[in-house]
């Protein structure tokens, strides 16, 4: 394993998220929940006993979850929409828990980067050459990382990088270029997305 391997498994569990100072164009943080100090365990939801996963995960010949949660994604407006993700050992699935629908499928070896802070926050991008990048928030942002590498590194058989900063960018949409930008304040983290040119 590299050294951003080594670096992405590190933690056994989220640190609690602290309070966002928020301006106009801040993004507000939810209530966190407080994670369980046992040992991960990677489906939080429980998708065996969901037929509306278990249909969709079918459907697209996948069986192996290696997590699932819910998350909030964040659209090319900068809407934030409340998702299901699910990481398979060949894709990561995105789904609306609403109306019961699949909304992205990304396949492992289409991943080529996963961008997030060293901070106490919950963001984290996943970078697609290919297509759209995807800006997601978890309280599970280390867990997610982690397996993401994981399962990258058995199926797609390269090792994912992980790069780690207070400001990255990401494709919005095929012509938007956004910038997350995430600055320590007293009691948290600030988090700012600001638009780019392209």
């Amino acid at each position: 394993m590299n050294r951003v391997g080594a670096r992405v498994q590190a933690p056994k569990h989220e640190p609690e998220a602290e309070k966002t100072h928020q301006k106009e164009d801040d993004v507000p943080v939810e209530e966190q929940q407080q994670e369980e100090p046992s040992e991960p365990k990677g489906d939080y939801l429980d998708v065996p006993s969901r037929p509306f996963l278990m249909k969709i995960l079918r459907r697209q010949g996948d069986t192996k979850v290696l997590f699932a949660d819910k998350v909030l994604k964040f659209t090319s407006s900068g809407k934030m929409k409340r998702r299901i993700l699910i990481i398979t050992d060949l894709s990561v699935y995105l789904i609306d828990p609403l109306i019961e629908g699949l909304k992205r499928r990304v396949a492992l070896a289409t991943v080529d980067k996963l961008c997030m802070s060293d901070l106490n926050d919950n963001f984290f991008s996943i970078v697609i050459p290919t297509e759209y990048d995807l800006l997601l928030a978890s309280t599970r942002k280390t867990q997610i990382a982690t397996l993401l590498y994981e399962a990258i590194k058995s199926s797609a058989q390269y090792e994912l990088e992980v790069a780690f900063s207070n400001s990255f960018e990401y494709n919005a949409n095929a012509k938007m270029i956004k910038e997350v930008l995430f600055e320590e304040v007293e009691g948290g983290v600030r988090t700012r997305i600001v638009m780019k040119k392209k």
